[in-house]
């Protein structure tokens, strides 16, 4: 898709505008020289948007080896179910650089690639200059009501501030008819991995996000808000409240990812 656009991007006060409340005495984000450097699970929109604008750079190869590679995998597991075709309109929302963008483009459909961080934005619009990157918030979305055939979101949902305002934000951009996948991190269902899985995440990610990642603290937030997400069929109760139908989901990696979708 060779479409030239410019990044619409928000000024960062009027995105923290977007679904902010005043700071809770003693549950700040850690900082470091007045920057963000971890959000607090209160997942206020300025330390999240603040804290994926220090990761930018390398968070893509992050995430590879953190995830040992397999988000790749989940990567495709996503393409498939989104099943992108030509001259639809599909929305990637939490897109951060776009990578997982890049299958809906190739497939050839107008893609949008939407996400709060501006350092998330610039960095994508230097990969990718050809996209119509668009700054929004996942609670009050920048575009009319019907608008996309389909809409996707990618290990984003955890980091919104109110999961069912912005399940409801992306029914409202959707075509009728049209489908949501949302993939994102979950419970394993095997007791064993589970146990693994978890200490993991507590202890292990954290030692190595330090060697790998340019915020660390970044990724202590990631375990932490992993722990607190609902399980698999809460969050299917979720979309049907939020007005999606026939709401399924589809475990990737023994549940430690989760694939959900609905129609509108």
């Amino acid at each position: 898709m060779a479409r030239a656009t410019t990044t619409h991007a928000h000024s960062p006060t009027r995105r923290r505008a977007h679904g902010a409340r005043a700071a809770v005495p003693g549950r700040g984000a850690p900082c470091h020289n007045g920057q963000v450097t971890r959000a607090s699970l209160d997942k206020q929109p300025h330390e999240v948007a603040s804290m994926f604008d220090d990761v930018a750079e390398k968070y893509d190869l992050t995430n590879d080896v953190l995830s040992l590679g397999q988000t790749r995998l989940w990567r495709k597991a996503v393409a498939a179910a989104v099943d992108a075709r030509p001259a639809q309109k599909i929305l990637d929302l939490a897109a951060g650089t776009a990578t997982s963008s890049q299958p809906f483009a190739q497939a050839g459909a107008y893609v949008v690639p939407c996400d709060f961080s501006l350092g998330m934005l610039r960095v994508g619009k230097q990969r990718h200059p050809w996209m119509p990157f668009t700054a929004g918030d996942g609670m009050k979305l920048p575009f009319k009501d019907d608008t996309f055939d389909a809409v996707t979101i990618s290990f984003g949902l955890r980091n919104i501030q109110d999961t069912d305002r912005a399940l409801r934000e992306l029914y409202r951009v959707t075509k009728p008819g049209g489908r949501v996948v949302i993939c994102e991190f979950s419970h394993p269902t095997w007791a064993p991995l589970r146990t693994v899985y978890t200490e993991y995440l507590m202890r292990a990610l954290p030692p190595v996000a330090r060697k790998v990642s340019s915020n660390p603290d970044a990724y202590v937030y990631l375990a932490e808000s992993i722990r607190a997400w609902p399980t698999q069929p809460e969050l299917a109760a979720r979309l049907k409240g939020a007005g999606w139908r026939k709401v399924a989901w589809r475990n990737l990696t023994g549940g430690i990812v989760a694939l959900h979708r609905g129609v509108k």
